[in-house]
């Protein structure tokens, strides 16, 4: 059995490899692959703010402020008064509209790993690494 201290490098190979596959795909759409994981964020939380959506990616929230002020200058995202002094980040029409594309090519890329190795998309790998996921999310928050 191989060594589960090698399971964060082969998480970050398919990390990168997604990057590296997608990445053209995003570019035609003027994004970058973080900017597209922020979109679908965005859509996945409602009320959410953008150190939320750091705390959800596990990113550096300078870097969640630059992707979404150009995500707001393009018309895809509105940054929203709320209580306290946090901005909502929602989507307008036209980023509900690119979050279609975005998903599109989120799912094509898996489908397509998953056809080349025969795994199904109900294998019991994926709720544990969903678990892990949430347990360090969760942690973020504290």
């Amino acid at each position: 059995m191989k060594d589960l201290g090698y399971l964060a490098q082969d998480i970050s190979i398919l990390h990168r490899q997604y990057y590296k596959d997608t990445g053209k795909q995003f570019e035609q759409l003027d994004l970058n692959p973080t900017a597209a994981c922020i979109l679908l964020t965005i859509n996945d939380h409602r009320h959410i703010n953008q150190s939320q959506i750091a705390r959800e990616l596990v990113l550096d929230k300078g870097m969640v402020a630059r992707q979404i002020k150009k995500l707001d200058q393009n018309g895809w995202v509105v940054k929203q008064p709320r209580p306290g002094k946090a901005l909502e980040v929602s989507l307008t029409e036209s980023g509900q509209q690119l979050l279609i594309k975005v998903q599109m090519i989120r799912r094509n890329w898996w489908a397509e790993r998953f056809a080349q190795t025969g795994i199904k998309a109900d294998s019991p790998i994926i709720p544990s690494i969903e678990r892990v996921v949430e347990t360090i999310i969760g942690e973020n928050k504290g």
